[in-house]
């Protein structure tokens, strides 16, 4: 299907990679030092991964989301995309 599974190093392990295989899902997975033999690696997939969770951090320094006021799942769906609006228009 051509998933990726994006982790960091603390998950590189054989255990891992072999779950990820038996879904047909790309494993991509920084090696750890100690590995003898080392997997593909895509540097350019793993900074786009970090984007991502750097842009999750942001979300949460919104007390309102970090805690979870909002139990309807559709206010907490609309906080979430008036947060997104505030840090967009920020970057501008």
């Amino acid at each position: 299907m051509g998933a990726t599974l994006l982790g960091d190093k603390g998950y590189d392990s054989n255990a891992i990679r072999k779950a990820a295989a038996a879904r047909n899902v790309w494993a991509n997975i920084p090696n750890r030092s100690n590995r003898k033999q080392p997997f593909a690696f895509s540097p350019w997939l793993y900074k786009q991964r970090n984007l991502v969770e750097r842009f999750f951090n942001r979300i949460k320094q919104f007390r309102g989301i970090a805690t979870r006021y909002d139990k309807d799942p559709a206010n907490f769906l609309a906080a979430i995309k008036l947060i997104c609006v505030r840090i967009w228009c920020a970057s501008l």
